[in-house]
Protein backbone atom coordinates (compact mmCIF):
# COMPACT_ATOMS: atom_id res chain seq x y z
CA UNK A 1 0.00 0.00 0.00
CA UNK A 2 1.42 3.38 -1.00
CA UNK A 3 2.02 6.07 1.60
CA UNK A 4 0.02 9.19 0.85
CA UNK A 5 1.84 12.49 0.58
CA UNK A 6 1.47 15.17 3.21
CA UNK A 7 -0.78 18.11 2.46
CA UNK A 8 2.17 20.55 2.33
CA UNK A 9 3.87 18.32 -0.27
CA UNK A 10 0.67 18.15 -2.32
CA UNK A 11 0.31 21.93 -2.15
CA UNK A 12 3.90 22.38 -3.36
CA UNK A 13 3.27 19.94 -6.21
CA UNK A 14 0.14 21.86 -7.19
CA UNK A 15 2.14 25.10 -7.09
CA UNK A 16 4.73 23.55 -9.39
CA UNK A 17 1.99 22.51 -11.81
CA UNK A 18 0.48 25.99 -11.77
CA UNK A 19 3.92 27.58 -12.18
CA UNK A 20 4.49 25.56 -15.35
CA UNK A 21 1.30 26.98 -16.78
CA UNK A 22 2.15 30.52 -15.65
CA UNK A 23 5.62 30.22 -17.19
CA UNK A 24 4.23 29.01 -20.51
CA UNK A 25 1.61 31.77 -20.54
CA UNK A 26 4.35 34.32 -19.95
CA UNK A 27 6.35 32.86 -22.86
CA UNK A 28 3.32 33.10 -25.13
CA UNK A 29 2.77 36.74 -24.21
CA UNK A 30 6.46 37.52 -24.68
CA UNK A 31 6.44 35.81 -28.09
CA UNK A 32 3.40 37.87 -29.11
CA UNK A 33 5.44 41.00 -28.33
CA UNK A 34 2.38 43.18 -27.79
CA UNK A 35 0.62 41.96 -30.94
CA UNK A 36 -2.75 40.21 -30.88
CA UNK A 37 -2.46 36.52 -30.09
CA UNK A 38 -2.84 34.03 -32.90
CA UNK A 39 -5.67 31.50 -32.67
CA UNK A 40 -3.17 28.84 -31.60
CA UNK A 41 -1.72 31.10 -28.90
CA UNK A 42 -5.20 32.01 -27.64
CA UNK A 43 -6.13 28.34 -27.50
CA UNK A 44 -2.97 27.50 -25.56
CA UNK A 45 -3.56 30.41 -23.13
CA UNK A 46 -7.07 29.08 -22.50
CA UNK A 47 -5.74 25.55 -21.94
CA UNK A 48 -3.25 26.80 -19.35
CA UNK A 49 -5.88 28.96 -17.65
CA UNK A 50 -8.18 25.95 -17.35
CA UNK A 51 -5.27 23.86 -16.02
CA UNK A 52 -4.70 26.45 -13.27
CA UNK A 53 -8.41 26.51 -12.45
CA UNK A 54 -8.47 22.72 -12.18
CA UNK A 55 -5.33 22.63 -10.03
CA UNK A 56 -6.87 25.24 -7.69
CA UNK A 57 -10.11 23.29 -7.34
CA UNK A 58 -8.22 20.03 -6.84
CA UNK A 59 -5.88 21.29 -4.12
CA UNK A 60 -8.66 23.03 -2.20
CA UNK A 61 -10.74 19.83 -2.38
CA UNK A 62 -7.79 17.83 -1.03
CA UNK A 63 -7.36 20.39 1.77
CA UNK A 64 -11.04 20.04 2.73
CA UNK A 65 -10.91 16.25 2.62
CA UNK A 66 -7.73 16.02 4.69
CA UNK A 67 -8.82 18.57 7.30
CA UNK A 68 -12.40 17.34 7.76
CA UNK A 69 -11.15 15.01 10.50
CA UNK A 70 -10.77 18.03 12.79
CA UNK A 71 -14.56 18.48 12.86
CA UNK A 72 -17.45 16.09 13.36
CA UNK A 73 -19.35 17.02 10.21
CA UNK A 74 -20.71 19.91 8.28
CA UNK A 75 -19.15 22.45 5.96
CA UNK A 76 -15.43 22.50 6.72
CA UNK A 77 -14.74 26.04 5.54
CA UNK A 78 -17.37 27.53 7.85
CA UNK A 79 -16.10 25.54 10.81
CA UNK A 80 -12.47 26.48 10.15
CA UNK A 81 -13.47 30.13 9.73
CA UNK A 82 -15.29 30.07 13.08
CA UNK A 83 -12.32 28.41 14.79
CA UNK A 84 -9.92 30.96 13.30
CA UNK A 85 -12.08 33.89 14.41
CA UNK A 86 -12.36 32.40 17.90
CA UNK A 87 -8.55 32.05 18.01
CA UNK A 88 -8.03 35.68 17.01
CA UNK A 89 -6.99 35.00 13.40
CA UNK A 90 -9.43 37.20 11.43
CA UNK A 91 -7.06 37.78 8.48
CA UNK A 92 -6.58 34.07 7.87
CA UNK A 93 -10.30 33.46 8.41
CA UNK A 94 -11.11 36.05 5.74
CA UNK A 95 -8.49 34.76 3.27
CA UNK A 96 -9.74 31.19 3.68
CA UNK A 97 -13.36 32.25 3.22
CA UNK A 98 -12.53 34.31 0.11
CA UNK A 99 -10.64 31.40 -1.45
CA UNK A 100 -13.46 29.01 -0.53
CA UNK A 101 -15.89 31.29 -2.39
CA UNK A 102 -13.55 31.58 -5.39
CA UNK A 103 -13.19 27.80 -5.60
CA UNK A 104 -16.97 27.42 -5.41
CA UNK A 105 -17.31 29.85 -8.32
CA UNK A 106 -14.70 27.91 -10.31
CA UNK A 107 -16.60 24.68 -9.60
CA UNK A 108 -20.20 25.84 -9.90
CA UNK A 109 -20.24 29.14 -11.79
CA UNK A 110 -22.72 31.84 -10.93
CA UNK A 111 -24.73 31.60 -7.74
CA UNK A 112 -24.49 32.60 -4.10
CA UNK A 113 -20.68 32.41 -3.89
CA UNK A 114 -20.30 34.54 -7.02
CA UNK A 115 -22.74 37.16 -5.69
CA UNK A 116 -20.95 37.23 -2.33
CA UNK A 117 -17.56 37.72 -3.98
CA UNK A 118 -18.92 40.52 -6.16
CA UNK A 119 -20.46 42.17 -3.10
CA UNK A 120 -17.46 42.05 -0.79
CA UNK A 121 -14.91 43.68 -3.11
CA UNK A 122 -12.07 41.32 -2.20
CA UNK A 123 -8.64 42.46 -3.29
CA UNK A 124 -7.27 38.90 -3.34
CA UNK A 125 -8.39 38.28 -6.90
CA UNK A 126 -10.53 39.67 -9.70
CA UNK A 127 -14.11 38.46 -9.96
CA UNK A 128 -15.94 39.15 -13.20
CA UNK A 129 -19.54 40.22 -13.65
CA UNK A 130 -21.80 38.47 -16.12
CA UNK A 131 -25.04 39.81 -17.50
CA UNK A 132 -28.23 38.22 -16.25
CA UNK A 133 -29.19 37.44 -19.84
CA UNK A 134 -25.88 35.68 -20.50
CA UNK A 135 -26.27 32.87 -17.97
CA UNK A 136 -28.74 31.29 -15.63
CA UNK A 137 -27.74 30.90 -11.99
CA UNK A 138 -25.46 27.92 -11.52
CA UNK A 139 -24.18 27.92 -15.08
CA UNK A 140 -20.45 27.37 -15.22
CA UNK A 141 -18.81 30.30 -16.94
CA UNK A 142 -15.11 30.14 -17.67
CA UNK A 143 -13.11 32.99 -16.23
CA UNK A 144 -15.50 34.26 -13.54
CA UNK A 145 -12.48 34.31 -11.23
CA UNK A 146 -9.29 35.49 -12.89
CA UNK A 147 -6.66 32.88 -12.05
CA UNK A 148 -4.08 34.20 -14.51
CA UNK A 149 -2.08 36.44 -12.13
CA UNK A 150 0.54 34.23 -10.41
CA UNK A 151 -0.42 35.70 -7.03
CA UNK A 152 -3.78 33.91 -7.32
CA UNK A 153 -2.33 30.43 -6.91
CA UNK A 154 0.41 31.50 -4.53
CA UNK A 155 -2.23 33.18 -2.34
CA UNK A 156 -4.39 30.08 -2.40
CA UNK A 157 -1.45 27.83 -1.54
CA UNK A 158 -0.30 30.12 1.27
CA UNK A 159 -3.80 30.27 2.72
CA UNK A 160 -4.18 26.49 2.62
CA UNK A 161 -0.80 26.00 4.29
CA UNK A 162 -1.56 28.61 6.98
CA UNK A 163 -4.93 26.99 7.71
CA UNK A 164 -3.28 23.56 7.74
CA UNK A 165 -0.69 24.78 10.28
CA UNK A 166 -3.45 26.25 12.41
CA UNK A 167 -5.50 23.05 12.40
CA UNK A 168 -2.56 20.72 12.92
CA UNK A 169 -1.13 22.74 15.80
Amino acid sequence: MAVSQSLPNLVRAAQDTAKSSYDRMSEILNDADGQPLTDAQSKEMTEHTVAIELAAVDIFTVFEARMQRHFKRGPLSRKVKAALLEAGEPDLADRLHQHYLAINVLKHGTGASHRELLGNKSTLFVVKHVSDEAVKEGDAVAGLVDVTPPHFFDGLAGTILDAYDFLEN
